[in-house]
């Protein structure tokens, strides 16, 4: 029977730069996974710190290719999204590699507050405040260019929330300004709840905006939920919005910028599936010839890259306990930890991520189901992406070793969305977690972040102690 090694090789493009195979055991970017386990035992949660450098450094070469390429003469900036990991050690490593900061929380006010204090971001760093604002959010924005912030940015999105800083803003400001983008057919709704209608652009500009001496409109925003996607629907919002761009810089000269969020994919298979220079390419063109049609300047180009940023760097990696036959054909390999509470993408939006055995490439394979540990019926795993079923080593009672399995590519979000430190479903505690990085002279170093979440926490957060 063909081995596990044979059926993944067949499969896809194997192996990668970021996946390979030793004597029978997965390599992750060169990280010997077995030796962490056999350290820090399971379940493991891992943040490879250099994929997060790497993912910046490659956006900023497409979009400087692109420039190069199409002649495009506006500029780009590279600006991560917070809300995908708050992690300090995240927006470091991020803030190494010369990028600006997206914030959608007053609480995030707090981490740019912290950062400043430790002389990681200074009082030039562009700060773009997104999001619907209550009252707290708008008065931590206020008070940062109160205090200097120069480049901290309000992005309007709704219309009333102008009328704020007008009253509390002393200081001089760049505003920028969010469109109601519309939603993709299969949504619920046919536009976003966020930002401001297409309709209420240029009025609320000429009445809210233009003649305070304070505010200076400089950007305009949009933001696609579905993501940056070779498809007809977000080619067209795209056009609109850059119409709209242009529709208002022929009012308001000052409008120099426009910022296309997130929404960069990041790898859910071993096979690579998106080309991100094609499509970084294809953006700048239908921007430039837009421009050119309207008349107006090509705008200086933001992007928001959160999932893209951090994604890729984290994985997590189970231990299975037993494998039970519930029935003629379905086996199930039982896993020491939780999708739902580990991993709550897989249970909540069906996201799947990239999963491959750490060991046993040697063996054969079965088809099986994964289960978690809560009671939750939902608790499972039983499709990858591309093959629409799971297939892992098979076990043997006389196994020297279990068999472990890996989930990669689980960087962003997940930790944030099953509420790190907090109470989880049945109690199942958060994982050990492990921050792993590369010295100057390219040596692996791992550092615990965070033990494996005990008892006694979960008793005093309940209140029993």
């Amino acid at each position: 029977m063909d081995t596990y090694h044979d059926l993944i090789s067949q499969t896809f493009d194997f192996p990668t730069a970021d996946f390979t195979v030793q004597d029978h055991e997965l390599q992750f970017h060169g990280i010997d996974l077995m030796g962490l386990v056999e350290k820090y035992g399971t379940p493991l949660r891992l943040t490879y710190l250099p994929k997060i450098s790497s993912q910046i450094q490659r956006a900023k070469k497409w979009f400087a290719e692109g420039i190069e390429k199409t002649g495009y003469t506006g500029s780009y900036s590279y600006a991560y999204c917070t809300k995908s990991s708050h992690f300090r050690f995240v927006l470091e490593e991020a803030l190494k590699n010369d990028i600006h900061l997206e914030t959608s929380s007053w609480f995030d006010i707090s981490i740019i507050r912290n950062l400043h204090a430790q002389g990681k971001v200074d009082k030039q760093k562009h700060i773009i405040c997104n999001g619907f604002k209550p009252e707290a959010y708008k008065k931590e924005i206020a008070d940062l260019i109160n205090d200097g912030f120069v480049n901290c940015m309000p992005i309007i999105d709704s219309p009333n929330e102008i009328e704020y800083y007008h009253d509390n803003v002393r200081e001089k400001v760049n505003l920028g300004m969010r469109l109601a983008s519309d939603e993709e057919p299969r949504f619920q709704f046919y536009t976003s709840r966020l930002g401001v209608r297409y309709a209420d652009v240029i009025p609320l500009y000429e009445q809210r905006i233009k003649d305070d001496p304070r505010f200076t409109l400089t950007m305009l925003h949009y933001f696609i939920n579905t993501g940056i996607k070779d498809t007809s629907y977000y080619w067209s919002e795209l056009s609109r919005f850059v119409h709209k761009y242009c529709e208002l810089r022929k009012v308001c000269p000052t409008l120099t910028t426009i910022d296309i969020g997130g929404g960069f994919p990041i790898q859910t298979s071993i096979q690579p599936e998106y080309d991100y220079p094609y499509m970084v390419a294809e953006i700048l063109r239908t921007i430039q010839r837009i421009c050119k049609e309207e008349g107006v300047p090509e705008p200086n180009i933001f992007t928001e890259f959160g999932i893209f940023t951090v994604g890729e760097s984290g994985a997590i990696i189970y231990s299975i306990l037993d494998e039970k036959l519930q029935n003629d054909k379905e086996l199930w390999y039982m896993i020491d930890g939780s999708f739902i509470t580990n991993l709550p993408d897989t249970w909540a939006l069906n996201q799947r991520f990239i999963m491959l055995a750490v060991n046993g490439w040697n063996k054969s394979y079965k088809k099986l189901q994964l289960g978690g540990l809560t009671c939750d019926s939902q608790d499972y795993y039983n499709a990858e992406k591309h093959i629409y079923q799971v297939f892992l080593p098979e076990r043997k009672p006389t196994d020297a070793q279990p068999l472990y399995v890996g989930f990669f590519h689980t960087g962003a979000y997940q930790e944030s969305l099953s509420g790190y430190g907090g109470i989880k479903h049945c109690l199942i505690p958060a994982p050990q977690h492990v921050i792993l990085d590369r010295a100057a002279d390219g040596t692996l170093t791992d550092t615990v972040f965070a033990p494996q979440q005990e008892a006694g926490s979960m008793m005093r957060i309940l209140g029993y102690e």
